[in-house]
């Protein structure tokens, strides 16, 4: 092969289109597939392998498909570890998120009263509405609203004071 800049620049025209459908029928992105046969030219000039005038077509093709396929590795890579370090994320604000709500039980049983725990229950864990839970206890919807009013600002002012996490309520 003759590394001249005319032969150079022959080669690339005669070879540019089969070489970039090659690069986009396994990769199927025209950016990547661009710099893959960007990258397949540039190896050849600064190598410069001693290949025979016949076999560069060859050669060329070979680099290309090289090429796509560790792009196709470090894309398989890519997508792993973003997997793992999603699932390892969700795992981590799951933990987090049990953390809290176990933090926030305890702070409800050390410093609600039964009635005040009773309302929240029913009202937040059983998902009943105000008159839906007055009734299930027997008292009037202004006192669940009392109820509820009064443990929410038990629970904040408690989740406020320094070195305490806080839980938006």
């Amino acid at each position: 092969m003759d590394y001249t800049e005319k032969a150079f620049e022959q080669l690339y025209k005669e070879r540019y289109r089969q070489m970039y459908r090659l690069a986009y029928s396994m990769l199927e992105d025209e950016e990547e597939t661009r710099d893959v046969v960007s990258q397949a030219f540039a190896n050849l000039w600064q190598n410069k392998p001693q290949v025979a005038d016949g076999s560069i077509g060859g050669y060329l093709l070979a680099s290309t498909r090289n090429l796509c396929l560790n792009v196709l590795r470090q894309r398989k890579l890519r997508q792993e570890m973003e997997k793992q370090y999603k699932q390892e994320q969700e795992e981590r604000d799951e933990l987090e998120h049990q953390q809290l709500l176990e933090e926030l039980q305890n702070v409800i049983n050390d410093n609600l009263t039964e009635q005040d725990r009773r309302v929240l229950s029913l009202h937040y864990d059983e998902e009943m509405t105000y008159n839906e839970t007055a009734q299930a206890l027997g008292i009037s919807c202004s006192a669940v609203n009392k109820h509820v009013t009064r443990s929410l600002s038990r629970i904040r002012s408690i989740f406020m004071k320094p070195n305490s996490k806080s839980i938006a309520l």
